[in-house]
């Protein structure tokens, strides 16, 4: 019984945490303050900051702003920490029957980020 008391709390906390919806490059990102992911490449220095101004979403102590389709005067700031190369991904090919098969391998550049600051509209 004690055990799901806590966990409701803890989880109670998690959502009064800052933290915002993010869309880049097609995807999106939830995303707290210090968190480290991973995003498209970009052509971006370590040390530089990035600005994530597409944000869908942000809730803040527990008041969730949906935005139409973005919230209006909220951004993301990120810094960059520099760049790697993501997961393999494997693309295989193959035709029934006629004993065709090929096996590829392709690795993306991605750019590693850790966030700063999370702007409420």
């Amino acid at each position: 019984m004690a055990d799901s008391a806590t966990d409701a709390a803890a989880s109670m906390a998690d959502s009064a945490q800052l933290y915002a919806v993010v869309a880049d490059s097609g995807r999106q990102f939830t995303v707290r303050e210090g968190q480290e992911f991973d995003v498209a490449f970009r052509h971006v220095p370590a040390g530089d900051e990035i600005v994530f101004d597409r944000v869908l979403a942000v809730n803040k102590e527990g008041a969730m702003t949906l935005g139409t389709p973005v919230v209006e005067g909220a951004s993301v700031k990120a810094e960059v920490l520099g760049s790697k190369q993501g997961e393999k991904i494997y693309v295989q090919k193959f035709r029934r029957r006629k004993n065709y098969r090929r096996r590829t391998g392709h690795r993306e550049l991605v750019t590693r980020v850790r966030v700063a600051s999370i702007q409420a509209g």
